[in-house]
Formats: structure tokens, C-alpha cells, sequence
């Protein structure tokens, strides 16, 4: 059975204020072009379908389209919210969509509930693991703590208990939205961190032939069986190193994988420069850059006059202009941003008690800043879904 295996499409979503609703658009028609020319047998889509609970109008109407084309391809499709979904809302009349071939699944309690296709080799069960906020989930599952590891290795758990009722011989694919262990995060997703810890163990999959992971925005293989497609445009700018696929799969007889990446269009590439901006706009290197979407880090030691408007006369599409003069780590001129950059909100906030009172927090206060971050988490997560 041939896979098509994509996720984190964040219709809706902008690049730095550059509108990316045609570039999604176009992706749609190569998703559907691909499904056509490769013969696909079925799609998965590892949620974040939309960029936000309450997606703008015209992302919706795309989405509209997308499950229209698919289902006229006849092509069956497996789908599940992500992090950045209303689950609620992405599920609305997810029977009757999938009399079409189009199987949302939104809901964590039907997480062992498979879509079962066959082929000449015998069955193949889906099973679709919306992403499970742990302080939401918790009780579904039986867990007596929220946490990442402990409610997916519960839903894991129902979907193994289900595969062993299945005639011998049945395939399984899983649909997980989750940040897994080896993978690498870039600057556009949303922090998923609970009591400090972001990532889940690959062997949380253990026992399936294939897991089809969305989250993460770069395309990168975990095991041979793990598998991120990543974002098929790029929402940041720490994406300019990543090649925008998506994963063609073959599942064989027996389980058997063979994966390989299928590209995606590129709308404009994407191009860190950085230096003073005299040398920018002189050196002939950077030719190769004056059509791409530019982010400059300036390391004049004084600012320059009119930097944005300079850049854009070589530059047109420069998008991100920021400021990184040339000083040691130690000069207390160092900005604010550069010396909080790659540092968690948890960190943060150790710091600023250490600052103030002059030593950091122990053990107990870690773990009451770590309950208050988790906590306004999960009202910021029932409150998207209540919206």
C-alpha cells in the first residue's frame, strides 16, 4: 500500500506578514497532482491542518477545497488535529465527510478506533492519535499525572490492545501529533512543554509498521519507522536549511518500508545574511540572494541610517532586519532579546529570581514555576477550544 505522509500545512498562516494563502493553494494542487501521478493509495495528514483554533475564512475555504479534491480522487484520507486545531472544530461532521474517504479523527476517546483499508496483502489499520494536551487528557487515559510520555504510551497502549484482535497479518500505521525524542524543532512551532519535558521516546511506537508524525516542521526520520514529514512551506526563518517534502511511503508484505521524499514547491527561498551592511551591499556572493525572502543581522557597532530602506535597493524581499553589534558577551550593552535567545520560559523565570533576590529558586520553587507555566497552558488550551 503506497502512503502519502504530510502534516503541519498551518493553513492561514503568514510569513513574517507576507501572506502565504496562494503559496498553500499550490501546494494543495501538487498534494493532488502527487496523489494522481504516484498512484497513491491513501493520504495521511498529521495535524495542524490550520495555523489556529479559529482560522481566517478564506484558510477555511481552502481547506474546503482540499477535501473536496481529494475525495473526487477517490483516494481515501486519514486526518488528525494538531496542537495549533480546534479539535472540536475540525471534527464537526467528521461521519458524514467520511461516507467521501475523508476520516477526521479529533477525538482522543477514539484513538483506538481504526480506519481499515486493504490491499492485495491484507488489511492495513490507521490509527489516528489527535494531539493530546496531557492536563486535557489525562483522565481519558488513566494517567495519574499529566505528561507527554504517560498519556501517549496510554493511547499506544488501546491501539496495540486493538491490533491484537485484528487478523494476523494486519499492517498498522499511526498518525501521532507530538514532539519525539532525536527530532529537530526550528522557531515555528508552538512549545508543548509539560513539567519541563517536551519530547516522548520513540519506543513509544513500538509494536506499529509505520508512525506518521506532524509536529516538528523539518522532514527528518527518527527510525525507519518514525517519521516526520514536516511543514510543507517554511514558517520561519531557522527553516532556510530545509528541503520541504513530503514522505511517499510503500508498506509492504509483512510490514515491510520503503520511504522516499517527494518536493514540494517553493513559493521563494529563504536567506540568513548577516554582517555589516555596507559589506552586505557590496559583496558579489550574495548575488544569489536578491530574490529570496532575507533576513539581515546587522553587526555594526552603531547602528546604520535607514538600514531597512538600503537593504530592500539590493534586497527586495528582505523581511527580518536585526541588530547584533559587534561586542563581547560580556559588555552590558548586549541586547535583551540575544541574551534571553534559545532560553525557556522556565529558565526565564529562574533567572529573574536569582536576579532579584540573588540566589535561584531550589527544588520546590522549580517545581512551582513549572506547575504555574503548565497551568496557564492548560487554560490557554481550554480556553481555545471553548472559543
Amino acid at each position: 500500500m503506497r502512503l502519502l505522509h504530510t502534516s503541519d500545512w498551518h493553513l492561514g498562516r503568514a510569513f513574517h506578514r507576507v501572506g502565504m494563502l496562494g503559496a498553500q493553494a499550490e501546494f494543495i494542487g501538487h498534494l493532488v497532482d502527487t496523489v494522481r501521478e504516484h498512484q497513491v493509495d491513501a493520504v495521511v495528514v498529521s495535524g495542524d491542518v490550520y495555523d489556529r483554533a479559529v482560522p481566517p475564512l478564506a484558510a477555511v475555504e481552502l481547506f474546503d477545497d482540499a477535501l473536496h479534491r481529494l475525495a473526487a480522487l477517490g483516494v481515501p484520507t486519514v486526518m488528525i488535529s494538531g496542537n495549533h486545531d480546534s479539535a472540536r472544530r475540525l471534527g464537526v461532521g467528521a461521519g458524514l465527510i467520511g461516507r467521501a474517504g475523508i476520516h477526521l479523527r479529533t477525538e482522543p476517546s477514539a484513538c483506538a478506533t481504526p480506519v481499515v483499508l486493504s490491499d492485495a496483502h491484507g488489511d492495513v489499520a490507521f490509527y489516528g492519535l489527535p494531539y493530546l494536551e496531557p492536563a486535557l487528557v489525562k483522565d481519558e487515559f488513566g494517567v495519574p499525572k499529566a505528561g507527554h510520555e504517560a498519556v501517549l504510551a496510554a493511547a499506544m497502549d488501546r491501539v496495540r490492545a486493538d491490533l491484537a484482535t485484528r487478523p494476523p497479518g494486519t499492517r498498522s500505521v499511526v498518525l501521532a501529533h507530538a514532539f519525539v525524542t532525536g527530532g529537530e524543532a526550528s522557531d515555528s512551532e508552538r512549545d508543548i512543554t509539560v513539567g519541563g519535558v517536551a519530547a516522548v521516546p520513540a519506543g513509544v511506537f513500538d509494536g506499529v509498521d509505520y508512525a506518521a508524525l506532524g509536529h516538528l516542521h523539518g522532514c527528518q526520520t527518527i527510525t525507519e519507522r518514525v517519521r516526520y514529514s514536516g511543514s510543507p512551506l517554511p514558517y520561519s526563518f531557522s527553516e532556510a536549511g530545509h528541503r520541504k517534502t513530503m514522505w511517499l511511503v510503500d508498506l509492504g508484505a509483512g510490514g515491510s518500508i520503503a520511504a522516499e521524499r517527494v518536493d514540494c514547491p517553493v513559493p521563494r527561498p529563504l536567506a540568513r545574511i548577516r554582517g555589516r551592511l555596507e559589506d552586505l551591499l557590496a559583496d558579489p556572493a550574495l548575488a544569489r540572494h536578491e530574490e529570496a525572502w532575507v533576513e539581515a543581522t546587522l553587526t555594526d557597532p552603531v547602528r546604520p541610517a535607514e538600514p531597512m530602506a538600503r537593504l530592500t535597493e539590493r534586497f527586495p524581499h528582505t523581511l527580518s532586519l536585526v541588530f547584533e553589534p559587534e561586542r563581547s558577551p560580556e559588555d552590558p550593552d548586549v541586547s535583551y532579546a540575544r541574551r534571553l535567545a534559545g532560553r525557556s520560559d522556565q529558565q526565564i523565570a529562574e533567572d529573574f529570581v536569582a536576579h532579584v533576590r540573588g540566589a535561584g529558586p531550589d527544588e520546590h520553587e522549580q517545581a512551582v514555576l513549572r506547575e504555574a507555566f503548565d497551568a496557564v497552558r492548560a487554560d490557554d488550551a481550554v480556553r481555545e477550544v471553548a472559543r
